[in-house]
């Protein structure tokens, strides 16, 4: 039986989704955990020289996360890279996915040769969601560039799309666009099972939750465009981000 993959130098880059946002941990840089973290804390145990960087910035778009993270990355001479970026592009009333495919292709093929294993995500299916299901045929196409860039350049693909649990409320945070905590561990499980790395993590056990009333479902759908869909277009329309005073939580290598 093949041993498993031995890694020293992870480093994580991204938006929110690796950042960690929807995990806060108050004992941690930026306030947050993520599966990032989790699949960090597994590796550690298997090397005592392991450092883990994580450069991810809530908010960003493609492009910028390649401006912003690549280079840096590079320079950490990573020998595991993990990178989800264009899911925020994705949001955008327009995306050219064809020139977001271009840079992706470019950004990959950059880490591809610097000879770590490169693992790619695809976006997840929204086909349920009954607001941003609207973008199910964007996410589609978007991860079709994603697998073609991944065979190309022999990066591994972590399937998002394919992950049915995900179907379920509880493991996604109260703005319904980040994974909660529950949510984030089971994509640490999903990561490290991708990777071939032995681990003791167990899927989360939810809390039970009761199917809402129409008026609470009504209550609730209110709530979220007050305090979260609202100043997300308030935000378009000022061409800000979230993630405009926000630093890289994890920005050099070290023990997690």
């Amino acid at each position: 039986m093949a041993s498993e993959p031995l890694y020293h130098r992870y480093v994580a880059l991204g938006d929110s989704f690796t950042e960690g946002v929807g995990d806060p941990d108050k004992r941690r840089p930026n306030g947050l955990r993520g599966w990032a973290d989790r699949v960090a804390e597994v590796l550690a145990t298997k090397s005592d020289d392991f450092g883990y960087a994580n450069l991810a910035v809530r908010g960003r778009l493609l492009k910028p996360v390649i401006a912003e993270q690549l280079e840096p990355a590079l320079r950490l001479s990573p020998d595991l890279v993990t990178i989800y970026a264009g899911g925020n592009d994705i949001l955008r009333p327009k995306v050219d996915l064809d020139l977001l495919g271009e840079l992706y292709d470019a950004a990959i093929g950059r880490l591809a040769v610097c000879g770590g294993r490169v693992v790619m995500f695809t976006g997840y299916d929204l086909g349920y969601a009954p607001v941003f299901g609207k973008l199910r045929g964007r996410v589609a196409i978007y991860n079709e560039i994603v697998r073609e860039i991944a065979d190309t350049h022999g990066a591994t693909l972590v399937d998002f799309w394919r992950f049915r649990e995900f179907r379920d409320d509880r493991y996604w945070d109260t703005d319904r666009l980040h994974l909660s905590s529950y949510g984030h561990k089971q994509m640490a499980i999903h990561v490290l099972d991708t990777l071939g790395i032995s681990h003791d993590l167990k899927k989360p056990r939810l809390p039970k939750a009761e199917p809402p009333s129409k008026k609470q479902k009504r209550d609730a759908d209110l709530q979220w465009a007050k305090e979260f869909a609202v100043p997300w277009v308030q935000r378009r329309i000022n061409g800000t981000s979230s993630g405009d005073s926000v630093k890289p939580k994890r920005p050099t290598l070290e023990r997690i």
